[in-house]
């Protein structure tokens, strides 16, 4: 097991990490044992299918087929629960997922095929970048392996994020490997905050917190789940270090009426 409070992400495939984030979160509910044959048999079957093409370009176009054709991978619409479509041995069971989850399947099938694949955080969404020879790139939607052109993603920006939003260069770098592990563990906590799986939504803040300490927005979030765990003693105190610590954060005032509703509890039942 990996221990994250003092890892060298240098030495570790986003692969390796996921096992660990997930095995940590669930325990025993998850089994490691599945998720490693089932993604060494899909890409011994890709290696076969793309053999015969000789340039990368068309050997992962092959293997898009392969993933979003074949194998049926897809969007995780009419999934009830959103941390179905987030744990991978899930995904690798129903074919449905988020764009999180379809991206780091897709990206460690590639990275195994030696296919110049890697991931971008895009404000709208979670994106991949494959970079070919003589500087030619290609973006691609992890939904349904369909290929962004800069207008389609300016489209997104405008639409998702101002009408004034524009798309430079920064937006398409490929993230490095802390930074995709932070975004997808605060994924991963949100939706068990939403599905009110309040235990399994700290464990993934605790993680958090040994990778970026007295990180103030995981101390509020820890506050909000220890609040809703009925531990609010130690709620308080989190939620109190996010107030001090960002004044100026619009949602500060809605902790405030967190913390004065706990202090409310605390004169009940006193």
């Amino acid at each position: 097991m990996i221990d994250f409070s003092c890892i060298d992400f240098s030495k570790f495939s986003l692969f390796d990490v996921i096992i660990s984030i997930t095995s940590i979160i669930r325990g025993k509910d998850f089994c490691s044992d599945f998720v490693i044959m089932d993604l060494k048999s899909k890409i011994k079957e890709a290696n076969f299918y793309i053999s015969s093409e000789t340039s990368d370009k068309k050997r992962f176009k092959k293997l898009l087929n392969l993933f979003y054709s074949s194998w049926g991978f897809g969007s995780s619409d009419g999934v009830y629960k959103l941390s179905d479509s987030l744990w991978i041995d899930k995904v690798l069971k129903s074919k449905k997922g988020t764009a999180i989850s379809l991206a780091i399947i897709l990206f460690h099938i590639s990275k195994e095929l030696n296919l110049p694949l890697s991931i971008v955080l895009f404000p709208t969404q979670l994106i991949l970048r494959a970079d070919w020879s003589k500087g030619d790139k290609s973006f691609i939607n992890p939904f349904d392996g369909g290929f962004l052109n800069n207008h389609i993603l300016e489209v997104w920006l405008k639409g998702n994020i101002s009408p004034t939003a524009e798309l430079y260069d920064h937006n398409l770098k490929s993230a490095d490997l802390l930074t995709i592990v932070k975004k997808i563990l605060n994924t991963f906590k949100t939706a068990l905050m939403e599905e009110k799986k309040m235990d399994l939504a700290l464990i993934a803040n605790k993680i958090l917190l040994k990778i970026t300490p007295n990180d103030p927005y995981e101390i509020r979030d820890r506050g909000l789940i220890y609040s809703q765990l009925d531990c609010n003693h130690i709620a308080l105190a989190d939620l109190i270090y996010f107030i001090e610590n960002c004044p100026e954060d619009p949602i500060s005032e809605i902790i405030k009426i967190q913390i004065h509703s706990i202090e409310q509890k605390k004169v009940i039942f006193h």
